[in-house]
């Protein structure tokens, strides 16, 4: 039997730093697992501040959610998962900059570490497809 969940991995985004792919659909549902504030072009951090890895996040949100039919308005849910919840403030006004009068549902959660070596926070979301 075939499965009903489709998964991927834009081109234009992160390689996966494990076995997973960053987007997961089935029929309008949304899901993107963690992901890191990394530029693709250079598999750096965007930067070493909570400013630019948020942009950066939020930037592969676009991209990837425009691969498979949505956009940051159709976002249900985020996670945003901190290394050190003092960056709470300033995630916050990289986070409203970027996401502007959309306010989906969101959690912050403090973490004792990331995967990715230097990486301040992650972002998980939720969303549906435009139509």
């Amino acid at each position: 039997m075939r499965s009903k969940v489709e998964t991927s991995t834009p081109a234009d985004t992160m390689t996966p730093i494990g076995p997973y792919s960053h987007i997961a659909k089935a029929g309008s549902f949304i899901a993107i697992g963690a992901t890191a504030g990394v530029d693709p072009a250079t598999g750096e951090l965007a930067g070493p501040d909570i400013g630019s890895q948020t942009r950066q996040i939020l930037d592969a949100f676009d991209i990837m959610l425009a691969s498979v039919g949505s956009d940051l308005n159709h976002v249900i849910h985020i996670n945003v998962f901190l290394a050190d919840m003092r960056d709470f403030a300033a995630m916050n006004a990289a986070y409203a900059e970027k996401m502007g009068d959309r306010r989906p549902a969101r959690t912050a959660i403090a973490v004792t570490g990331l995967p990715k070596p230097g990486a301040l926070l992650t972002m998980n979301l939720t969303a549906v497809t435009k139509d």
